[in-house]
């Protein structure tokens, strides 16, 4: 365990005392509350998760989707208020990384920060390739050219672009949070209408009678036929609502830096929950759960529901929906890039990794270095996994699901061991930084072990497996092994940080600041 109090400070400092923070050269004050949440919502990117996730969730659950969104709902909630609590004792752009090694000490720390970056890489090539494949929908529908969709078809053409939708949002970032929110706002805006049009619309075509009519049992868990059913859909429901942290990464450049960011995650898992909830429904009134047809069921619409059903619900307007599927994942791809350049920021400035990684353009106030890795690691993860297979960037997706439950269930954790010693302060502090974190990482752990032990059978995933075991399980071993490995050699190339002098060191600094 780290030598540190539970507010990450030196025995003699209180632990509600730490709320100067000494800067890293970030822009400071650029986001209030709203902007906050807006760049909470676009990493989520509601739009590009409803799309994937829909179908392949009432596969596994069949009409019990909002029961399942709602269940997904409550650990991300447990846990952003254990964030919340972190965030208002030490903001920190580090969040996880900070945060845990603070907790649990400098190696457990590394480790949280190796989780939350290659899970944002593994984001950012998926989206990328999404993006891509929009794309090309989008010229064919506006020229009647059915041709060009299928160029993304085409690997070439595919990874080429893929990397310069890639280098595009990097240049953004590397402008400035301003630019960078100028953009948010209108692909946020232009994905939440576009969404909420379809909902509406969806439940103005309902035929009478409808394919499936609203029933309050869609809202019950247990109604779900098998445990294993229940818990392949909840990994699911814990992937779409996974980004809202990003409102914790900037919380040095944000208004009111011990507050708002942590409300601001509140605020965007709860609008993200009602913003599914109606969509859910009114998608299955609409298009119902059968296997044929325009049905949930249908394996054919299940690959991309938005795609298929835009058409039948909103007629002459269903491009929109190709404009707001591309939005979403281009406004993804660029403040999805935000938490990785700034988690490496943390780890460079706390000496963890290479010190370069904290250098901040005096002009800009942006990491632009650790963006500029990030974005030429997801351009290399992307076009390695799509030389291999189609499978295996599917199946490293789906490992994603591992890595984040593992993430927010170390900070969540981190938490509760964090505050220990005021946990019984008051009523608040018992629930707020003991109860709701505690169990919001106990529900993700079961999350995680559970996918872990079912993602070793070769028949999980794509099918696809390697020496009698799931490639989904071997693609999470990979990633493990490969974090130790680099977190050995950091220790052996500079041993301060995993001693705990650099955390010290800096604890000393913000106090004397």
């Amino acid at each position: 365990m780290s030598d540190y109090t539970e507010a990450g400070r030196p025995p003699d400092v209180a632990a509600d005392s730490g709320n100067t923070q000494r800067s890293k050269g970030l822009a400071k004050g650029r986001l209030g509350l709203l902007a906050s949440v807006v760049l909470g919502i676009s990493t989520i990117a509601p739009v590009y998760t409803l799309t994937g996730a829909l179908g392949p969730t009432v596969r596994e659950v069949g009409a019990h989707l909002p029961a399942v969104f709602i269940v997904g709902f409550l650990p991300m909630l447990l846990v952003a208020l254990g964030y919340r609590e972190l965030n208002s004792a030490e903001p920190d752009s580090g969040t996880s990384f900070t945060w845990s090694a603070r907790a649990f000490g400098p190696m457990i720390g590394w480790i949280g920060g190796w989780g939350l970056v290659v899970a944002t890489t593994i984001v950012l090539s998926n989206l990328a390739g999404v993006a891509v494949d929009f794309f090309y929908l989008f010229l064919a529908q506006i020229t009647g050219n059915q041709e060009l969709a299928a160029l993304a078809d085409n690997l070439l053409i595919n990874v080429t672009t893929c990397c310069v939708f890639i280098a595009l949002a990097v240049w953004i970032c590397c402008r400035g949070m301003a630019t960078t929110m100028t953009v948010q706002y209108g692909l946020v805006a232009l994905q939440l209408l576009v969404l909420i049009g379809f909902a509406f619309a969806a439940f103005g075509e309902t035929t009478a009678p409808p394919p499936l009519a609203f029933d309050l049992a869609w809202f019950n868990p247990f109604g779900v036929e098998s445990f294993s059913a229940f818990a392949a859909g909840l990994s699911l429901s814990i992937f779409i609502f996974w980004g809202w942290d990003v409102c914790l990464t900037v919380s040095e450049e944000s208004i009111g830096s011990e507050e708002v960011p942590g409300k601001a995650a509140t605020w965007t898992v709860l609008l993200i929950l009602g913003l599914y909830l109606l969509t859910a429904i009114a998608t299955l009134q609409f298009a119902g759960i059968s296997e044929q047809g325009l049905g949930l069921g249908n394996p054919r619409i299940q690959e991309n529901v938005f795609a298929h059903l835009a058409g039948p619900v909103m007629g002459p307007l269903a491009i929109l929906m190709s404009i707001a599927v591309l939005a979403s994942t281009a406004a993804s791809l660029q403040s999805t890039f935000v938490s990785p350049a700034r988690t490496l920021l943390a780890m460079g400035y706390y000496g963890a990794v290479p010190q370069r990684f904290a250098k901040v353009c005096p002009r800009s106030q942006t990491p632009r270095y650790a963006t500029i890795c990030a974005g030429i690691a997801a351009g290399l993860f992307y076009v390695t996994m799509r030389t291999l297979s189609e499978n295996v960037l599917a199946d490293t997706i789906t490992a994603l699901g591992m890595m984040i439950c593992f993430y927010y269930s170390l900070t969540a954790f981190a938490c509760v061991w964090y505050f220990r010693r005021s946990l019984f302060d008051s009523v608040r502090h018992f629930f707020m930084r003991g109860v709701c974190p505690l169990l919001g990482g106990l529900i993700l752990s079961v999350i995680f072990l559970r996918t872990a032990i079912d993602s070793a059978s070769p028949d999980f995933g794509s099918g696809s497996h390697v020496g009698g075991l799931g490639l989904v399980f071997v693609i999470a071993a990979i990633i493990s092994a490969l974090g130790i490995v680099l977190m050995l050699l950091s220790r052996l190339r500079a041993p301060a940080y995993f001693l705990g002098a650099t955390l010290r060191q800096q604890a000393t600094l913000q106090l004397q600041e």
